[in-house]
């Protein structure tokens, strides 16, 4: 009885991923080998700086941040901290990065819509004034903000860095369409356009949005070289800490937590000792 339950647990197993196997499904983004990962992981400043400059000349043209504040560049653990300026609006780095900046006003005295120098308590701007807009602009398809898109995908930085290097020419056999492209780490079913064969279907999937990255695009201030293999990991890196900016502080709190349980739990397990010596229970 159990050969014949074990025997039709692995038919349906077998059935179950036969599907998923046709479909190819996406590659396994690779790792970035970043700095903050693991429980003692901490944001590597110079990278954080890197891949702001990237954010700021590349992809703010279609990504927005609006969660994201010229003041927090200057917070504890981001890209511009500096202890001499506790108060990040102070920080005369974020002052200068914010002034480099057009945000909409509106003028106090005529009412009238104006363009002004950021500040550093203003927002990332949007490069649209609306999602509507933004569609319109890219064939229909809206850029998502990316300030939480780290927390927002599976792997988080990982999959932000292997998808802006995963652009490759589609295989013969698979028809695309006009404003689509093709990358291997895109999840999606690309057996409707495959007329190869059926059983080997390439892995990834169909992305509106063309690769951003080429190499030397931007000019690294510390003259690492700009590949697009560093700009993405760079820019996957300062997206990682706009999801999270307070994740040194927590893995730090975490930390300290531990200890002073390993210690209450050792000297709670000597006082049980103490008061119970000699008891029989």
């Amino acid at each position: 009885m159990l050969k014949t339950f074990a025997s039709a647990a692995l038919a349906a197993g077998m059935l179950i991923a036969a599907p998923a196997l046709a479909e190819g499904g996406a590659h396994h983004p690779r790792s970035g080998g970043f700095s903050f990962e693991g429980p003692f992981g901490t944001f590597d400043q110079g990278q954080l700086q890197r891949g702001y400059k990237v954010y700021r000349e590349v992809c703010a043209s279609c990504h927005s941040m609006n969660l994201v504040h010229f003041r927090n560049l200057g917070d504890r653990n981001g890209p511009f901290w500096n202890p001499k300026y506790p108060n990040p609006n102070d920080n005369p780095v974020v002052k200068a990065l914010a002034a480099e900046i057009q945000v909409p006003d509106i003028d106090s005295e005529t009412g009238e819509a104006l363009q002004r120098d950021a500040a550093s308590a203003d927002r990332f701007p949007s490069p649209y004034p609306n999602a509507t807009a933004a569609a319109a602009a890219n064939g229909g398809a809206a850029p998502p903000d990316l300030s939480v898109m780290a927390k927002a995908r599976h792997d988080g930085a990982n999959y932000i860095y292997s998808l802006l290097t995963g652009y490759h020419a589609p295989p013969a056999g698979l028809q695309i369409r006009q404003g689509q492209n093709y990358n291997v780490y895109m999840n999606g079913d690309l057996t409707p356009f495959w007329t190869g064969d059926p059983d080997h279907v390439p892995a990834g999937g169909f992305i509106a949005m063309p690769a951003p990255l080429r190499d030397g695009q931007v000019t690294y201030d510390d003259g690492t070289r700009a590949s697009v293999d560093q700009m993405s990991k760079d820019v996957a890196a300062f997206i990682a800490w706009t999801s999270e900016p307070k994740m040194v502080e927590r893995k730090q709190a975490g930390v300290g937590v531990m200890i002073f349980l390993l210690i209450f739990a050792g000297l709670t397990y000597a006082s049980y000792r103490r008061i119970w010596k000699g008891v029989a229970h």
